[in-house]
């Protein structure tokens, strides 16, 4: 057999690289939770991919998951010393279902895994708990590899995912997966309601713990909170109240539609074809337990690049 040449040999290797980028990403979009830092943290791995003597590589699969995975690690720990990701100050990037780096999507922990609540969560759990449950949960390692990637003991695997799973099923809505067209029914009776005025049929929807957050579009430093149901129903009657100075902020008339988002119900505006705002929900028992308002520009880079795609079904709202 003929040898490959430097530059047949480095395509070959580019292609097998390529070949794992979208499992790669959606382990770094589940670690980080945006997808440009996930980006940007695979495309560090492939620089040292191509770097390394790959003659020596056995398993590029699992090489490249375990510079991955400690590449994730830290960029966790150096921003968390920057205080640039402290709970209560960050939202994870909401991303359109259907897109390839929400997958593997097979089994229920595997869907939960990219859920806004559990990302959000993942705030909570250390960057090495973080990493346990993720490979363990969504990718299906076991122990000794998780052990072998992280440079921890097999007990010490284990331990770390019990705690992230008891964080992960303590913070749970409810008991399993909401019914995904009855949930996005809720989503737009929410809206119907609050751009209506009917603030007795917004507590209604909501839980009696119901919260609200929202990123101010990016113009506040922290994300605004509001708590009880009548506060939450002031907002949304306030927030989906339209205006002409809305108008001018979107650049036009929106449409509203209602989408799933990270497996989620979610309204969203859209005006010339491009979302300026997304709003999601938590749903437990029928209800709304978390309302979560995305404007920031920053966050929408994905969803937009997956709605130029999306072929969505008539509008809640065609002009609001």
């Amino acid at each position: 057999m003929e040898r490959m040449d430097g530059t047949a040999t480095d395509r070959f290797d580019t292609g097998r690289f390529e070949d794992g980028r979208a499992r790669l990403v959606s382990l770094a979009y589940r670690m980080l939770g945006s997808v440009a830092d996930a980006e940007d943290a695979v495309q560090d791995a492939y620089l040292r991919w191509q770097a390394a003597d790959r003659r020596r590589i056995e398993v590029p699969e699992a090489w490249l998951t375990k510079v991955l995975t400690n590449l994730c690690i830290d960029r966790l720990r150096s921003a968390r010393a920057r205080r640039e990701r402290s709970v209560g100050a960050w939202l994870p990037e909401p991303v359109l279902d259907g897109d390839p780096v929400l997958g593997p999507a097979d089994t229920f922990e595997q869907r939960e895994s990219v859920s806004l609540a559990v990302l959000t969560l993942m705030e909570r759990l250390s960057p090495v708990q973080r990493a346990v449950y993720l490979l363990h949960v969504t990718f299906s390692y076991g122990h000794a590899e998780i052990a072998g990637i992280l440079g921890i003991s097999e007990s010490a695997s284990q331990q770390h995912l019990h705690r992230a799973r008891r964080r992960v099923t303590a913070t749970r809505h409810g008991g399993g997966e909401a019914d995904r067209a009855a949930a996005l029914r809720i989503a737009e009776e929410f809206f119907t309601a609050a751009a209506s005025g009917r603030t007795e049929r917004l507590v209604e929807l909501l839980t009696d713990d119901a919260t609200a957050i929202s990123d101010g579009a990016g113009l506040t430093g922290t994300m605004l909170r509001y708590d009880t149901p009548q506060r939450i129903a002031a907002i949304a009657r306030a927030g989906f109240a339209a205006s002409p100075t809305k108008r001018r902020f979107a650049g036009g008339i929106p449409a509203v539609h209602s989408a799933h988002v990270n497996g989620g119900p979610a309204i969203l505006f859209v005006v010339g074809g491009k979302v300026f705002g997304a709003v999601t929900f938590d749903l437990a028992g029928g209800r709304i337990a978390l309302v979560r308002g995305i404007a920031d520009p920053a966050r929408l880079g994905r969803l937009n690049e997956a709605w130029r795609r999306y072929e969505p079904g008539p509008p809640v709202l065609a002009r609001w």
